[in-house]
């Protein structure tokens, strides 16, 4: 069978590397043509389109590159028309991946979406694009699948595809006091808004060493140009092994917040963009949900500390990074942190998630 799988970001390519593998177990015949990173290129993928030059976010950013974007609309809807595909997995990515759905079901093809996008959290008339056109939604926490069957979709739960990456034992490894991960995000518009921040915090602990995880496919240049002088160490595609030592950590929205949590990192969670295009989403985000911080949504509470916009300070920064090495605040994330482990059900969700894309591919007829 052919897979073409759609992935705009870094989170997007470990979760396709992993379901690629578990599809291979099931199908040994496979073919996948991708638009990913070097993950999925790893498992034997093609890769159509590298996540480095994908990740866009935020209102202002989407309309410098839209001729950019319109570009990759029409390549990959010709290359899929071209490849006949038995199915097409599209993992989170909404922006893009949204706008292919009509045209999939037009021409017939079948359609996976795995890794659902935040749809509770905002723009949920978009639901009824999944009702309408979707043919199976894999979603990774329980309450997206109670979500989308008030909204008449029947959603599968999987379960969360890092629970099958962070292993119980990996959390548990003992820890350097004295090392902090910067973890800046994995798009360059978020590590220039962000990163500066972070490193501003360095001064006011001394006897700390602060280490910025960076990513291969934004270029070690960059994070140079940011970080100059800075008493820091940047390391490049090494998250995992840096969460894995670190006692604390400062971490831009996102994955990376799950993944820290699952590391056993006390840290604070950031997010800052342009102001247009904070403007925006204020306005469209369900007040309702109460976070931004996935930890904090999962287990309905704040746990994390949340810092947005103008909170993302040097003074704000400062104090509540201190908070992170007080023995009595810690030991409560660390123990909320043991709770979020239960709320997340147990490993296994790659091989769930392929077991549904191969019985799908299998009835389907490609064009």
């Amino acid at each position: 069978m052919r897979y073409y799988i759609i992935a705009g970001e870094a989170s997007g390519d470990l979760h396709g590397s992993n379901l690629i593998r578990a599809i291979r177990e099931r199908d040994t015949e496979a073919e996948f043509r991708c638009w990913g990173g070097d993950l999925m290129l790893r498992e034997g993928a093609t890769l159509v389109r590298h996540i480095r030059d994908l990740a866009f976010m935020g209102f202002a950013e989407v309309v410098k590159h839209l001729p950019e974007i319109l570009r990759n609309l029409r390549l990959c809807k010709a290359d899929i028309l071209n490849w006949k595909p038995h199915v097409v997995v599209l993992i989170d990515y909404p922006g893009f991946n949204f706008r292919l759905l009509e045209f999939l079901q037009r021409n017939n093809f079948k359609i996976v979406y795995y890794i659902s996008p935040q749809l509770w959290a905002w723009k949920k008339g978009r639901v009824k694009k999944v009702k309408r056109f979707v043919n199976r939604m894999l979603v990774i926490f329980p309450f997206e699948k109670a979500f989308y069957e008030q909204n008449g979709v029947a959603a599968e739960y999987v379960g969360h595809p890092l629970l099958d990456v962070i292993h119980t034992a990996d959390a548990m490894q003992a820890k350097d006091e004295n090392l902090v991960a910067l973890v800046p995000g994995s798009r360059r518009h978020e590590i220039a808004h962000l990163l500066p921040e972070y490193l501003r915090v360095v001064k006011h602990f001394p006897d700390k060493k602060f280490v910025v995880t960076g990513m291969s496919t934004i270029g070690e240049d960059f994070y140079h140009r940011i970080i100059r002088d800075y008493p820091v160490e940047l390391v490049i595609d090494q998250t995992y092994p840096t969460l894995r030592r670190a006692a604390a950590a400062l971490v831009t929205s996102g994955t990376a917040t799950l993944e820290a949590a699952l590391h056993n990192i006390p840290q604070v969670v950031c997010y800052k963009g342009s102001w247009i295009s904070y403007f925006l989403a204020h306005l469209l985000i369900d007040k309702s949900i109460g976070h931004i911080c996935i930890v904090n949504l999962i287990c309905g509470k704040r746990i994390v500390t949340e810092l947005i916009q103008h909170q993302v300070n040097e003074t704000t920064l400062t104090n509540e990074l201190r908070k992170l090495f007080d023995y009595e605040h810690r030991n409560s994330i660390l123990n909320e942190y043991r709770s979020l482990r239960g709320l997340l059900g147990e490993g296994g969700a790659s091989q769930r998630a392929a077991a549904s894309v191969v019985e799908l591919a299998g009835c389907s007829t490609p064009t």
